[in-house]
């Protein structure tokens, strides 16, 4: 029963089902207002509270203020989009629909009731790039925007939050969080209490990156990866020395390959188990890492690459002893690793926001997600112009070589033409690849890849210009469009009468929302364009989500045109979309139990930080030691010494909480051979070990205040914070935690049994 009542809710609330009708309205009635809002000289909203904002004099106010501050007159969909973010939806507008106006538009209208804004963006670039533009807007509205980014100040960041609308990556943004939840100054903190999260790209922030925890970590130590590790694993063969699994997510010695690493080591294997685990993170370094495609190495230094945008993930690493283990595998020294005094999960970050909202440009097909983790409805605004892209069926072949050679024909017959080519890559290996391949056909295409990101905005501005060839990885997040013609009128009817900008796909990616995403490079605003998919046999989506299953026979003339092909790539996408759900559905699950004992922390924290609550505990437990040292050092020095040690036994204990919870998920697991349930197992044991952690923390601080001398430096006494912090990503271990690949085994016995 309970099955078909989630099954009546889901069709009453199917994805994308917002009505827009009332929206639509109320923008309707802004025209009949244009004329008149167009002859007011001061265009600051009216005394009329929270409740202007959303009406038709509202949508007419801000039109005009954005045609006379930045020369745009907003389309009738983008204020139907603004509205719909106004109620706390998520809208999806196509590429090139303006989805950055509408977002500034948003944010004055929160700040005009009175809420900050803070509009999340995915990177530093175009955090200020939105603000700087966007600026001229906020003005004429009687309202103040700034932005922050990776070099800013502690008193920049500050001054950018003071203002009604703070643009800032994501990144930035939770790392100021975590270093204000280690302050003990009140004065030294940087963030104001979170209103509301305008958030760009939202499914990528939002579902792509939502586990990606970002760490606060202190007192550094160099790497424990040991160089000579990863030369003997070097010497070893994949299927004589090692075996990968059918995932390829996780790596085995054979007893010849235990042989030769005990040879070499002179030891037994398995009676070392800290040498276990440094063979095993440099197997996985050696044999599942691949340079260029999940890393690249630049600059002396390794540089994670973002799988879902293709470019370098600033900030990003892996856990340390995995990170320590690529670089000794690069050659290269090992970098700072240290202890971690606090995380955050980007969902964890966002859901803070009592009001959030966003865009993108392909929300519908995570509709049901952003229901289930941040109770989101997505709003489907139409575009302006019917889009008229014409988007061809894929072509499939048996092989990756007959792949690669349709491909290259196919680029090169398009380009002859004159018209403007975009090739999308699945990752950083094959654009170099096919560059190199073209080059030798005599082409001279233009690379975007992580290699050269900076360069980004000028190859995508010249991408849609006659005759241009562009490789691209993964354009999501690029904020910028491809203007057919380069924006010269002339040459855009040119390309416009060869058919547009033309996309090729080198290959279907795991989510079917980074395909619409290449695909929506071309047909924005009604321009024509087009665009195809290359499918093979052999690509890593078919290997590793259907294995079990063979591709019909190809045609005479190389292409496998039998339906069934295509239901079956299709069927592999939608298997790799449901075992990435079902991992982020299962960090949510430990996450949420974390959480809960995080906000009670913080809770706890900041009646410290910002009041006398260490006093009066340590006044209760301590009564005679405090009027003592109230005697001799005064009321005013025992309180702050009193803040001090409690909040340093309180962060002290939560980092030593967090490496408890982190080495009990990773074992818990195993608890299943047992039939017990894991994650009941990990609240069950998590639970009390917070509960002890509390009274520990008035334990030690009890005893640090009953032997405090408050004429010397409590550092000097045994509270010692990490004289140097720092703050980075954790990008998950792409092998999965274990648990996560019991998740990945599972899955694939259940696809095989469907089957």
């Amino acid at each position: 029963m309970a099955r078909v009542g989630r099954w009546i809710r889901r069709v009453l609330d199917r994805p994308g089902s917002v009505d827009l009708a009332p929206y639509q309205r109320v923008v309707a009635e802004a025209a009949a207002l244009e004329d008149e809002v167009r002859g007011r000289d001061d265009l600051r909203p009216p005394d009329a509270g929270p409740a202007w904002v959303g009406t038709a004099d509202f949508c007419a106010v801000v039109r005009e203020a954005a045609r006379r501050a930045l020369g745009q007159r907003p389309f009738d969909v983008q204020l139907t989009g603004v509205l719909a973010m106004l109620d706390g939806h998520v809208v999806q507008m196509a590429t090139g629909e303006g989805k950055t106006l509408v977002g500034a538009m948003t944010a004055a209208g929160y700040a005009l009731r009175g809420s900050r804004v803070h509009a999340v963006s995915v990177n530093d670039y175009l955090a200020r790039r939105d603000a700087e533009w966007m600026g001229p807007l906020y003005d004429l509205l009687g309202l103040t925007a700034g932005w922050v980014a990776e070099g800013s100040t502690a008193g920049e960041r500050r001054e950018a939050y003071a203002k009604d609308v703070t643009y800032a990556a994501v990144s930035e943004l939770g790392f100021d969080v975590l270093r204000d939840r280690v302050c003990v100054d009140p004065a030294d903190l940087v963030t104001p209490p979170p209103r509301v999260a305008l958030v760009d790209e939202a499914d990528s922030v939002l579902v792509d990156e939502a586990r990606v925890p970002l760490v606060l970590a202190g007192a550094a130590d160099p790497g424990t990866a040991l160089p000579e590790m990863a030369a003997l694993v070097r010497r070893l063969s994949r299927g004589y020395h090692y075996t990968i699994d059918e995932e390829g997510r996780n790596v085995f010695l054979t007893p010849k390959g235990t042989d030769t690493v005990e040879k070499a080591l002179g030891i037994d294997l398995y009676e070392h188990p800290g040498v276990v685990t440094q063979v095993n993170l440099a197997l996985h370094a050696q044999a599942l890492l691949t340079r260029d495609v999940d890393y690249i190495v630049r600059d002396g230094r390794v540089h994670l690459v973002n799988a879902s945008r293709g470019r370098v993930a600033m900030l990003q690493r892996w856990p340390d002893g995995l990170q320590a283990a690529v670089e000794a595998k690069e050659r290269l020294p090992a970098s700072e690793t240290g202890e971690i005094l606090d995380s955050l999960t980007i969902q964890s970050l966002i859901r803070r926001y009592p009001r959030i909202c966003g865009m993108t440009g392909t929300a519908l097909a995570v509709a049901d997600q952003l229901r289930e983790f941040y109770d989101l409805r997505v709003a489907v605004i139409p575009p302006n112009r019917p889009c008229v892209r014409v988007d061809e069926p894929d072509r499939i072949y048996p092989t990756a070589e007959a792949k690669e050679q349709a491909l290259l024909d196919e680029i090169e017959t398009r380009h002859a033409t004159g018209r403007p080519v975009l090739v999308g890559t699945l990752d950083v290996a094959e654009s170099e690849r096919l560059d190199e391949a073209l080059r030798g056909r005599g082409l001279r295409p233009v690379v975007l890849n992580a290699k050269n990101d900076a360069e980004e905005a000028a190859i995508i501005a010249r991408a849609g210009e006659r005759g241009a060839l562009t490789v691209s990885t993964q354009m999501a997040g690029r904020g910028t469009d491809i203007r057919l013609g380069g924006g010269d009128p002339e040459q855009e009817a040119e390309v416009a009468a060869l058919g547009g900008l033309y996309v090729i796909g080198t290959g279907r990616h795991e989510s079917s929302r980074l395909d619409d995403q290449l695909r929506g490079r071309a047909g924005r605003q009604g321009d024509p364009g087009g665009s195809v998919f290359l499918v093979s046999g052999e690509d890593h989506l078919l290997t590793a989500y259907a294995p079990d299953d063979a591709l019909p026979p190809a045609d005479p003339d190389g292409v496998v045109r039998d339906g069934r092909a295509g239901l079956l790539v299709a069927h592999a996408q939608r298997v790799a979309e449901g075992v990435n759900l079902e991992i982020h559905r299962n960090t949510w699950r430990y996450t949420r139990a974390l959480e809960k004992q995080r906000a009670e922390i913080l809770e706890r924290r900041d009646r410290v930080l910002h009041g006398d609550a260490g006093a009066e505990a340590l006044r209760i437990a301590c009564p005679g030691r405090y009027r003592e040292l109230e005697e001799t050092a005064g009321e005013e020095t025992v309180s702050r010494a009193a803040r001090q040690i409690v909040l340093f036994h309180i962060d002290r204990c939560w980092t030593e909480h967090l490496g408890f919870l982190s080495d009990l998920r990773e074992g818990i697991h195993l608890r299943a051979l047992g039939r017990l349930n894991p994650l009941d197992e990990f609240n069950r044991e998590a639970v009390p070990a917070y509960r002890a952690m509390l009274d520990e923390i008035e334990r030690r601080s009890k005893e640090t205040f009953e032997k405090a001398d408050l004429s010397r430096d409590l550092a000097e006494q045994g509270l010692k914070r990490p004289t140097a912090t720092w703050t980075y990503l954790v990008q998950d271990n792409p092998f999965g935690s274990e648990w996560d690949r019991v998740l990945k085994r599972v899955a694939g016995m259940l696809k095989r049994g469907r089957r």
